[in-house]
């Protein structure tokens, strides 16, 4: 009995044995395939997102695939300037830098402005022109101009207006279209009323195109012509100042006799202003005279007795003697 049982457990413990044995060996084969399922997963989701991308980039054709590697991150603008600049020579003659001026203007292309001439006296005078150069030629222009006698001033500016001009053409941009909107619905409108309405709305959004459109042009013509301002002055002779500082003889007289005339004529008019014056004041004194001032009493003798009677005193003093 005790054989069959030690025979029975030791049966029992071998096949637990190899029942444990069998188990391992599927745990490991399990694991190996899972490892393996997981891995080729991603290589297939690799491989189908790549096949994805191709077939976008496919779709959307070679030449856009092109034109997005070839298209620069930042596109540079095109910037617009106003250049003005103010020039003061001194000249030999006037008459000949202003003629050169105009040369040199017409040869680059430009045109006169503005032009002025004064004469100061006999032998002095001077002439301020303004001119209009391209933006090409502003620089040599100005440096021929200021080479035309010794320059006395100089002043150059150059203002960037390119946000304006960006400024101004996006809204004309948005002006138009808001025009085109309108006229839409003025050939939707049936009734009156709702064309009269956007009749108004039209023409008032047309008005603000205009102005806008006659902005453009003008920042466009600024920017395109440079404006130079040119001052010609001719040289003064020192010593002809000189003698004319000195005043002559009949120069002399003639001051005096223009001062003596124009007090005189100070004094006429002094005294016709106090005429009405003297005429109230003339008058009042002869009604004082006549009506209002005492007349003034005879004189009386020593005696007490009129002036006018004879004297008897002395008479009777020499009879009682």
């Amino acid at each position: 009995m005790r054989g069959a049982r030690r025979a029975a457990v030791a049966l029992l413990a071998v096949s637990l044995a190899l029942t444990g044995c069998a188990g391992g060996a599927a745990d490991s084969a399990d694991s190996a395939d899972s490892k393996g399922l997981s891995a080729e997963k991603p290589a297939n989701g690799a491989a189908a997102d790549r096949g994805h991308e191709s077939g976008s980039g496919s779709a959307r054709g070679p030449e856009e695939a092109a034109a997005d590697q070839k298209k620069p991150a930042d596109v540079p603008r095109q910037q617009h300037v106003i250049r003005t600049a103010e020039l003061t020579v001194e000249v030999e003659d006037a008459v000949e830098a202003l003629a050169a001026a105009r040369r040199v203007a017409e040869g680059a292309g430009g045109q006169v402005s503005d032009e002025s001439t004064d004469r100061l006296d006999e032998t002095h005078m001077t002439s301020r022109i303004v001119l209009r150069v391209p933006q090409d030629r502003y620089a040599s222009v100005l440096e021929e101009l200021a080479g035309t006698g010794r320059l006395l001033s100089r002043k150059a500016e150059a203002k960037d207006v390119t946000e304006q001009v960006v400024d101004v053409e996006s809204r004309i941009a948005t002006q138009r279209a808001s025009v085109d909107r309108v006229r839409t619905l003025m050939n939707r409108a049936e009734r009156l009323s709702d064309v009269v309405t956007l009749e108004g709305e039209l023409s008032r959004r047309q008005a603000d195109l205009e102005s806008l459109l006659a902005q453009r042009a003008s920042l466009k013509d600024r920017t395109t012509m440079a404006t130079i301002t040119l001052e010609l002055t001719e040289k003064e002779d020192s010593g002809a100042a000189g003698s004319e500082d000195r005043p002559g003889f009949l120069e002399a007289l003639a001051g005096g006799w223009n001062a003596l005339v124009t007090v005189l004529a100070w004094v006429v008019v002094v005294l016709a202003a106090v005429a009405p014056w003297l005429a109230v004041a003339l008058a009042l004194y002869l009604v004082w005279r006549m009506l209002v001032r005492p007349r003034p009493r005879p004189p009386r003798r020593a005696d007490g007795g009129p002036a006018g009677e004879p004297d008897t005193s002395s008479d009777r003093t020499t009879a009682s003697t």
